[in-house]
């Protein structure tokens, strides 16, 4: 975990790079694959950045009165630094991409918090002769923020004023009257926008969610090297708790992986059958090999040093095994799963894996090696999604199979909701993927009013289908007034505009676009723009699509309502078919007064056997993982009031 003192520190691969000043090549070039840089302050209180090459123990620092800072690639752990007037630039790579990000934000508010003070000439520094100091640099502090605010308005209202009365005079000896431009409904239209075109953002502490005890013991233990297998039931922030443990991995050697491309979307990685490539894996073990000795695949399988593995209740044991004995043959280690770390993450009493006709699934935790490749097991159990404590309580009952006559009963109650609001339509969800395609086609066509289509912009045409796969819009949207739709991107947190959000369609912008405007439950009306999804695909290849981040929503299948919270949710469990499938519907809705459940039959609320035993026997090591527990969160407070 970061501590405040690790705020202004990053462990990662650096080159130097000095840039000649008139040809403007690069005449000198120092890599350092083990390195540290750290922000501080020299003797004279002026920003400096030390770059340390840990294997060789040397050290050289760089003065940061004038930078420039290049964050294109922060998200994927790299950004350059380039230092005048030395002509230098150093170039950050293979850092965890949340620490990256909090070092670059404390370096540009430190940098606008000291730009009032006069930087001290050569002169002045060798007059002084004091001894050569590096301080680290204290952690963000709101006085901080107000001051760089502060001073970024001092700079910027001149130059606004300037640039409004040139504007004035010109027109005026121009003779042109002045004219006001109605602002154009589908761009920003933010007061501090409108008024000051130019201005900078407003800088501010960083506001991100703050990890639970649960959550900071996970990824303290992530952190430590271990082999984790975290679980919780739906609700408990599995997904958010991923996202930063992948933040805070080196990117060139952890993979994200999930067991299917919608949850491989969701923690911006690829599929588990993607990354092993060898296909189904249902072919012998040899024949798998020699499929992973690809040199694309294998080049996967060598690099890696962290795979994580979201939705694990969806891979088979056979198949965890086969990816166990291919990565300790290509990677010629004898050590469970070839020395890799392995992060699996899941709900066991959720859905199962995929099997066919009525034949058993076999679990991963059934797998061979399952136990000597997970050194720790936890579990999260304080629920995020709901906050109605009758509601959760109905949800664990089902959850592990137990109906009671009370949960019968407000489940029977529930068919009775009116939870249509504004014009928004409850969403079903359907067991079967046919349903909804069928349900949506015949909802769209009765509606009265000209259709608009919507054609994705994908990097790779030819790789559609590969997109399609990992993708949570398709490649062609069809929309009328009135559609019932869902969103499919987190757009503004805040505003509750968030993957999921319910809402329909009002009207279409006039134009060759013609975007939709959409009402949402949470009461926003919002144009929806393009937006852009990346997925990666076999051989390091990144794949995207732009599309209107929306899905019509009269239904929608169970298996890809995963991760979503539903506002408003009608569920007919009459074709339940899968252990766990019940509980996975109805957990979906964020409360029980926003839930509608049809046709209601207690029978179908299932679940397994042998998953139950085995939480049954975590629970019974729950003593050990307390103590796990109190091990791994270790000083997580202070990391976390730092978040």
């Amino acid at each position: 975990m970061l501590r405040d003192d690790e705020l202004a520190e990053l462990q990662c691969t650096v080159a130097v790079e000095r840039v000649s000043a008139s040809a403007g090549h690069v005449v000198k070039r120092q890599v350092m694959r083990s390195a540290t840089v750290m922000l501080g302050r020299d003797e004279f209180e002026e920003l400096v950045l030390r770059v340390q090459d840990r294997a060789r123990g040397h050290a050289e620092s760089f003065m940061l009165r004038n930078f420039q800072l290049f964050t294109r690639f922060a998200k994927d752990g790299k950004c350059t630094i380039k230092v005048d007037p030395e002509g230098t630039q150093v170039l950050v790579s293979d850092c965890p991409t949340d620490r990256l990000c909090t070092f670059l934000r404390t370096l540009k508010i430190k940098h606008e918090a000291s730009r009032d003070r006069k930087p001290v000439s050569d002169r002045a520094r060798l007059r002084a002769a004091l001894p050569r100091s590096f301080n680290t640099i204290s952690p963000l502090q709101q006085k901080d923020v107000e001051k760089a605010n502060e001073l970024r308005s001092k700079v910027n209202a001149p130059l606004q004023l300037k640039g409004l009365t040139e504007r004035s005079a010109n027109k005026s000896k121009a003779g042109v009257s002045q004219q006001v431009k109605r602002p154009r409904v589908d761009c920003n239209t933010s007061p501090v926008k409108a008024l000051h075109p130019n201005k900078k953002p407003v800088l501010s502490l960083p506001t991100a969610r703050k990890l639970s005890r649960e959550q900071t013991a996970v990824l303290n233990a992530v952190l430590s090297g271990k082999n984790v297998f975290f679980t919780g039931s739906a609700g408990t922030g599995k997904s958010f708790l991923l996202k930063r443990i992948i933040g805070s991995l080196p990117p060139k050697s952890t993979y994200a992986t999930a067991s299917t491309g919608v949850a491989a979307c969701h923690i911006g990685g690829t599929t588990l059958h993607s990354f092993a490539g060898i296909g189904s894996g249902s072919a012998p073990l040899e024949q798998c090999l020699e499929l992973a000795q690809r040199p694309g695949v294998r080049q996967h399988w060598t690099s890696c040093k962290h795979l994580i593995i979201d939705e694990i209740s969806m891979v088979e044991a056979q198949f965890f095994d086969k990816l166990e004995a291919i990565a300790r043959s290509i990677r010629r280690s004898t050590e469970p799963f070839g020395g890799i770390q392995l992060i699996v993450c899941g709900d066991f009493l959720q859905l199962p894996p995929v099997t066919k006709g009525k034949e058993k699934p076999s679990f991963c935790f059934q797998a061979r090696t399952w136990r000597k490749c997970v050194h720790v097991n936890m579990e999260l159990t304080e629920v995020r999604r709901q906050t109605d404590r009758t509601f959760i309580s109905l949800l664990q009952a089902v959850r592990v199979g137990r109906v009671t006559e009370e949960v019968t009963s407000q489940l029977l109650k529930s068919a009775n909701n009116c939870i249509e609001r504004d014009g928004i339509l409850a969403t079903r969800l359907c067991t079967h993927k046919d349903d909804v395609e069928l349900t949506n086609e015949n909802k769209l066509k009765q509606l009265p009013g000209p259709l608009r289509v919507f054609e994705a912009v994908d990097s790779d045409p030819m790789l559609v289908k590969t997109i399609d796969a990992q993708s949570p819009v398709g490649a062609i949207l069809q929309l009328k007034v009135g559609a019932q739709v869902m969103l499919t991107k987190n757009l503004d947190v805040q505003r509750g505009l968030v993957n999921g959000a319910r809402g329909v369609v009002v009207d279409f912008l006039p134009g060759n676009q013609g975007l939709p405007r959409v009402r949402f439950l949470c009461g926003a009306v919002e144009v929806m723009k393009r937006e852009r999804w990346v997925f990666k695909a076999g051989g390091g290849l990144y794949l995207s699509r732009q599309q209107l981040p929306l899905k019509l929503a009269w239904a929608i299948s169970i298996h890809k309502s995963q991760g979503m919270t539903l506002d408003c949710v009608e569920i007919s469990l009459a074709r339940v078919f899968e252990s766990g499938q019940a509980y996975v519907a109805l957990s979906r809705a964020r409360s029980l007064e926003g839930l509608r459940v049809m046709d209601f039959d207690p029978r179908v609320v299932q679940a397994d056997l042998d998953v139950l035993l085995f939480y049954k026997k975590l629970r019974k090591e729950r003593l050990l993982m307390q103590s796990s527990i109190d091990d791994f969160v270790g000083k997580s407070n202070k990391e976390n009031e730092a978040w």
